[in-house]
């Protein structure tokens, strides 16, 4: 947890010594832009994660294993109850963690980097991003596969993609909570729900952050959504 809330700590200590006040954090909701987004904020991770792990499953790659819950039925059913569970309850609990982050990140990192005319700041923030986590990757404590260079090379490109997305959000709708919302969202649907249904020797090589079919799906979708206009908005 002090992991995590080590990005907003050190966005407000920065605002409070250079005396820039809390403003271009953008509170606020930002109405009808920020609230078309939360469909995509509650699918999307579903979404990446029935591509990349459903693949997974069914080639064999992975093993789909139930794990012990407090729902008694078939496999499919719990899948479906804990998902959709997650996607609500989940992406709530897990404003927690990712407000701490997202502070950093998305409240005040992207946007200096904006106004410091830093090429491609979107995809610049998510790398920042993706190297902060690599010391506890390296340490083995954080999605490290069998292959540990092949992991951080996977995870940089999932994490990398992930930020552009985030940060394509933030700056679209004005507002910092489908930031909040989307990476709360990814924690408590890919990590509580579709890892805790995978198992095998190679799981973390082809799923969870740094495995191959989720960097290229979060990959894919990057790529496809930057291929739409985009309009900034900043509150």
């Amino acid at each position: 947890m002090a992991f995590s809330q080590a990005p907003g700590l050190s966005s407000i200590f920065a605002r409070w010594l250079l005396r820039e006040g809390i403003a271009d954090i953008s509170l606020r909701v930002g109405g009808r832009r920020t609230l078309k987004t939360l469909p995509f904020i509650l699918l999307f991770p579903a979404f990446i994660g029935l591509i990349a792990y459903g693949m997974a499953w069914t080639t064999g790659l992975v093993q789909f294993v139930t794990p012990d819950t407090f729902i008694k039925a078939p496999p499919a059913i719990i899948f479906l109850g804990l998902l959709l569970m997650q996607m609500v309850g989940g992406t709530a609990v897990g404003l927690i963690g990712s407000v701490g982050e997202e502070l950093g990140w998305r409240g005040y990192m992207l946007t200096r980097l904006i106004d410091a005319r830093v090429p491609y700041p979107m995809l610049t923030s998510g790398m920042i991003w993706g190297l902060w986590h690599l010391p506890v990757m390296i340490a083995g404590l954080y999605y490290s596969g069998p292959y540990p260079v092949l992991s951080v090379i996977l995870f940089m490109v999932s994490v990398t993609s992930f930020g552009y997305i985030i940060g394509r959000l933030r700056l679209t709708t004005g507002s910092i909570w489908p930031a909040f919302l989307l990476h709360a969202s990814w924690n408590a649907v890919i990590q509580d729900v579709f890892d805790s249904f995978s198992k095998g020797e190679n799981v973390l090589l082809w799923t969870g952050e740094s495995g191959i079919l989720v960097a290229l799906a979060l990959l894919a979708s990057a790529w496809i959504i930057s291929r739409r206009p985009m309009s900034v908005r900043r509150l």
